[in-house]
C-alpha cells in the first residue's frame, strides 16, 4: 500500500535498509495495515456549565444527548463520535460535539482514555475525552446527527462509601443527573479506585446505571473531580 503520509522524510531514521533489504519506501509499498485486526477510536466530550461569574462545582450541569440509534437507544450519552482518518483528535471532539449539539469554538482538555474491552458492542473502541467548562448564558444547544435531543443536567455526586485495602482506596459515587424542564432524572453508582505512590493508577467504572450509556457516568464522575480539586 501507499504510504499514508505524502511526506515521510522525517521517518527514515538512520536512512539504512532492513533486514529485507527494504528502503522505508519498499517497505512502506508491501506493508499492509489492514493485516491485524486494529480497534476504532473515538472522542467524548464532558461539557460543563455554570451559572453566574464563575464555576461551583455544586451547581455545574452537563450536557448529554438522547441517542436515536443503537447501540443504548434512547440512553442518554456524552456527545461523542468516531475519529476520521485524517483527523486529529481534538478536532473529532470540537466536529462531534458541534453536529451532535450545535455548541462550537471552546477550549478543550484531554483529561482520560478508556478502552476497556466490553465498552461497546460494535467494536473494540477506545475513547479519548476531553472536558470543557462554559457559562450557559453563552451557547445554544440544538439536537442534531444521531442526537434526537441534548440536554443540560444538573448535576448531583455524592460519596457514599470509602474503604481502604492495603495500597488501594476505593471510593463509590452516587451520580444523580436531573433535567427539571422534562422531569427527567437518570443515575449511576461509579467506583474509583486508586494507589497512591511514585507510581499511581486511578480507574473508575461504572457499578450500576439508569438510562446513562455506555461507561459515560464514570467519565463525568472523574471530569466532575478534577473540576472539584480545581474549584477548591
Amino acid at each position: 500500500m501507499p504510504s499514508f503520509l505524502d511526506d515521510i522524510s522525517s521517518f527514515y531514521g538512520t536512512g539504512e535498509k532492513n533486514e529485507k533489504g527494504q528502503t522505508l519506501e519498499e517497505f512502506l509499498k508491501e506493508y499492509d495495515p489492514y493485516q491485524y485486526k486494529n480497534p476504532c477510536a473515538t472522542t467524548d466530550m464532558v461539557l460543563f456549565s455554570y451559572a453566574g461569574e464563575k464555576p461551583d462545582t455544586d451547581a455545574l450541569k452537563v450536557l448529554l444527548v438522547c441517542r436515536k440509534n443503537h447501540p443504548s437507544i434512547g440512553y442518554w450519552a456524552l456527545p461523542g463520535g468516531f475519529v476520521e482518518l485524517y483527523e486529529n483528535l481534538e478536532d473529532t471532539a470540537r466536529r462531534e460535539l458541534t453536529e451532535e449539539t450545535g455548541v462550537a469554538d471552546l477550549p478543550m482538555e484531554q483529561f482520560a482514555v478508556y478502552g476497556n474491552v466490553d465498552r461497546d458492542p460494535r467494536a473494540r473502541i477506545i475513547t479519548s475525552a476531553y472536558l470543557s467548562v462554559v457559562n450557559e448564558g453563552q451557547v445554544k444547544v440544538r439536537a442534531g446527527d444521531d442526537a434526537a435531543d441534548a440536554r443540560w443536567m444538573q448535576l448531583h455526586c455524592r460519596t457514599e462509601s470509602v474503604k481502604e485495602d492495603g495500597e488501594w482506596k476505593e471510593t463509590i459515587y452516587r451520580l444523580t443527573l436531573e433535567n427539571k424542564e422534562t422531569d427527567l432524572t437518570i443515575s449511576a453508582v461509579v467506583e474509583k479506585r486508586e494507589r497512591s505512590g511514585l507510581v499511581r493508577e486511578t480507574y473508575y467504572k461504572v457499578k450500576e446505571s439508569d438510562r446513562i450509556a455506555c461507561d459515560h457516568a464514570a467519565l463525568i464522575v472523574q471530569a466532575w473531580k478534577l473540576m472539584e480539586s480545581r474549584l477548591a
